[in-house]
This record gives structure tokens, sequence and C-alpha cells, in this order.
């Protein structure tokens, strides 16, 4: 069995001396190296802003959207959107695990989400068993590979596995919403309505406390009256993301006319940096977990206005964020059950 790096560059066909996530294409050959882990893929869940984009360039069609998908992987070894660059994650089974992968305790049989993108994971697609235009999640039989480097969780037992893979989809955003949110603090949540807009609310609320507050920005009418019906805020605008200075009228309004201590941007559209940027205060900070985000944009928008704030690009890791995520899952039956609905077919 061939020696492989711990970061996977073994399995980068081009360009040559990068890794795996920025790579062109993969080696997707599924007999392991002694340092990675097989896995039977059962179910891909697509990145927000690479499904959304899918979904659009096919019309909404099931059947393009499966070819459009398959034919990314063939060209890629990977699932990573070539227009928005991101992936997603998976749910699967160990079927085979290399004499010197780290983790001694992981059986084959074993089930397991993956915590790392779709976007750097060689993949390997037989079969699209499901696909629904309306949901992000795609049964699959497949196969993976996870490197040394590459993190994961095991299933747990009290959570359905598609209501947990859900879940740790976007288990970074509420983690990191932990880690910026103090109390007493104002929160804007742009896009609070999908999967990371309501946990990262949960979490936003439950750090704020009675003294804070925490404004959501929802395009759709529907998921803003969620967000009041679970008071899961203590505001809701409907507004369209994209339109800045209305937003910004309507924040400040609330927050006063120096904007709020810490945004978070959810969206999965292009072209929100500005609204995200123009309702923060100064030195305060912006965490970014949309893969429709410009850096650009970001940063020469904030530089372009005057605003001397902390700018964070959505990394989808923080140390202990399953853990976090999956116990917003245990505490609140409210949104357990949203999510049921909402997202396990």
């Amino acid at each position: 069995m061939d020696k492989g790096c711990r970061y996977g560059t073994h399995r980068v066909i081009t360009p040559e001396g990068t890794l795996p996530q920025p790579a062109l294409k993969l080696d997707n050959t599924m007999s392991i190296y002694d340092n990675e882990l097989l896995i039977d893929v059962q179910t891909l869940n697509i990145d927000s802003a690479s499904y959304t984009q899918i979904k659009s360039a096919c019309n909404g069609n099931a059947d393009k959207m499966k070819e459009m998908i398959l034919s990314i992987v063939a060209e890629r070894g990977k699932m990573q959107n070539p227009v928005t660059g991101s992936g997603g994650m998976l749910i699967g089974t160990v079927k085979e695990i290399g004499p010197n992968f780290p983790d001694k305790s992981l059986k084959v049989g074993d089930k397991i989400a993956t915590l790392v993108s779709l976007s750097l994971t060689p993949l390997k697609i037989n079969k699209i068993k499901n696909l629904d235009p309306a949901s992000d999640q795609v049964d699959v039989d497949a196969q993976a590979i996870l490197f040394e480097s590459g993190l994961y969780a095991v299933l747990p037992n009290d959570i359905p596995e598609k209501l947990a893979l859900a879940v740790l989809d976007v288990a970074g955003a509420p983690a990191q919403v932990a880690r910026l949110v103090k109390e007493g603090d104002t929160v804007c949540i742009i896009g609070g309505g999908g999967k990371s807009g309501v946990l990262c609310c949960y979490q936003a609320m439950k750090n704020v406390g009675p003294y804070g507050k925490v404004i959501v920005v929802e395009y759709s009418e529907e998921n803003a009256r969620r967000i009041k019906d679970m008071n899961l805020a203590t505001h809701v605008i409907v507004a369209d993301a994209t339109k800045v200075m209305d937003v910004y009228k309507k924040v400040t309004a609330i927050a006063g006319e120096r904007g709020c201590e810490v945004t978070i941007n959810n969206v999965n559209v292009p072209s929100t940096e500005m609204t995200s940027i123009l309702v923060t205060k100064g030195q305060g900070c912006v965490y970014f977990f949309s893969m429709a985000t410009s850096f650009t944009k970001a940063a020469l928008g904030a530089e372009g206005v005057g605003k001397d704030i902390n700018l964070i690009v959505g990394n989808g890791y923080a140390k202990g964020h399953a853990e976090l995520t999956l116990s917003i899952i245990r505490e609140s039956e409210e949104i357990r059950e949203l999510f049921n609905r909402l997202y396990v077919k």
C-alpha cells in the first residue's frame, strides 16, 4: 500500500504542486493509500450556493441537475462547482481504513459525516439514486476518500442520519456566532431563514441575553414569519439584502446610526457584501459564512466606504463545532421539527 501525504497532495493531478481544494482535477481511483479512509457514500449535501447555481442553470429540471453533478465529478474527480468553487459534505459508511490512518478508534461499518468540503474530497459517483430540486441532499451510490487531515464526526444515535447531515453541513456558522457574539451585543443576521441562519439566530439570542438585540434580514416573508413565530430574533426585517441602502436604513433605525457589533452573512446569492459592511459599526465584525461572498468586493468595498472593521471569511471549521451545533438540535424541539420538515426527505 502506497504512502500518502497527510494533506492529500498525492491525489492532485492538475495543477501540480497544489493542494486538493484549489486543484482542478483529483485522482479519484478508490484504491486507498496507507493513511486514507474509504467511504461508501449514502448522501451528498451540496453546498447551498452551489445547489442554487446548479438549479438555476438547469431551470429546476431534476434530470439536467443530475447530469450536471455527474459531469462535474467526472471532470474534476470531486464535487466542486466551477462557478461557486464550493462543495458541501457527505454521509456514508466506513468501508476500508488505511493502516496509518490516525484514528484507531474508528471501525469499518461506522456511519460518519465528513466535516471537510466536497471541493477537496476525491469522489466517484456510480449512480444518483434520488435528486429533488427542492432539497440539497442528493442520494447516491458512490465512494469517497478522506485524507489523514480530514475531519469527520461519527453520526449520533439520537439524531436521524439525514437530519444530522443537514445540521452538520452548516455547523461552522453557529460555532463562530458563539465565539463572536457577547452579552448585550446588537447582532444582524442577513439571511436568517435558512439552515445556517436559523441555527445562528438561536445561538445569537442565547449569547446576547436579555439586553442585546438580534436583527434578522430575510428576503422571504414566509421565512421571516417563521423566525418571529419561533422567537429567534428581537427584530425581523423583510428586505432584499442586495439593496444596500434600503437594508442599511432599516437596520440602523433599530440598531442606531453606528450599526451592529457583529453581522453574520448567510445569504446564498452574490452582491450582499456591502450591505453587511454598512450595517456594522467601526471596529465591529462581519462574518461571511456564505460561499457566494466575494473577498474582493468585501475588502475593497470596506476600504471604499472608510469602514475599519474585521472581515472574517467563513471557515466551516471551528473547534467543537459539530458538538455545539448538534446540541442546538437537542435543546430546541422547534428547530428539530423544522429541520425534519424542510431538510429531511
